[in-house]
């Protein structure tokens, strides 16, 4: 499976239990990436920052884990670095400097320095957008079409801010109650000890 194809899946936001399991071993493998990384790559830490206030307030810490909790915002840098080109890049970092315009104009702070009502306020309007043109975009296309990628900055958002909840542990074993099942069954599978080389069955 090719990154156009991984994020065209990621964008539709189909269940990760239906996703290929391709799909999966990759989204865990940018997990992976996400832990090992010392500092962002796609983001500044200005920006590191507004992505991981705005995806905690989509997920927040209650009885479960919230997005900070698992690492969402590294998740996020690493897709981007990573899966993205340099447009979709580019539309991501545009929209979050579009965040700070909104909060700057009704708040003349930027996002991450609002108070979480303010915070709240701002992501209810990108949920309304995001809304209206789903609605316009759903009109122009045939049920048979398949979805574009991303449609904008927030609908990307908050794909990537599930995906990263849903594809780490707490999110698969608490939420999705996913359990550890091996692939396949292999019934006769030669054993060979470690100190005398023996083997048995």
């Amino acid at each position: 499976m090719d990154r156009r194809e991984a994020l065209r899946i990621l964008a539709t936001g189909a269940a990760l239990q239906l996703a290929p399991g391709n799909l999966l071993a990759a989204l865990r493998e940018a997990r992976a990436l996400a832990g090992a990384q010392a500092a962002p790559r796609a983001l500044n830490p200005h920006q590191y920052d507004t992505v991981k206030a705005m995806a905690e307030m989509i997920l927040p810490r209650t009885d479960t884990p919230g997005a900070t909790d698992i690492g969402a915002a590294g998740f996020i840098d690493v897709i981007l670095s990573a899966w993205c080109d340099e447009r979709e890049r580019t539309g991501f970092l545009n929209g979050l400097a579009d965040v700070d315009g909104r909060s700057q104009t009704l708040f003349a702070r930027n996002f991450v320095e609002c108070s979480a009502v303010q915070q709240s306020e701002i992501l209810t309007a990108l949920g309304e957008k995001m809304e209206q043109e789903g609605r316009v975009h759903d009109q122009g296309h045939s049920p048979e079409s398949p979805p574009e990628p991303e449609r904008g900055f927030y609908p990307m958002l908050r794909q990537l801010t599930l995906t990263a909840y849903y594809t780490s542990e707490a999110g698969a074993t608490e939420e999705l109650n996913f359990q550890i099942i091996p692939d396949r069954h292999e019934g006769c599978v030669q054993i060979r000890s470690g100190k005398q080389g023996q083997e048995s069955q």
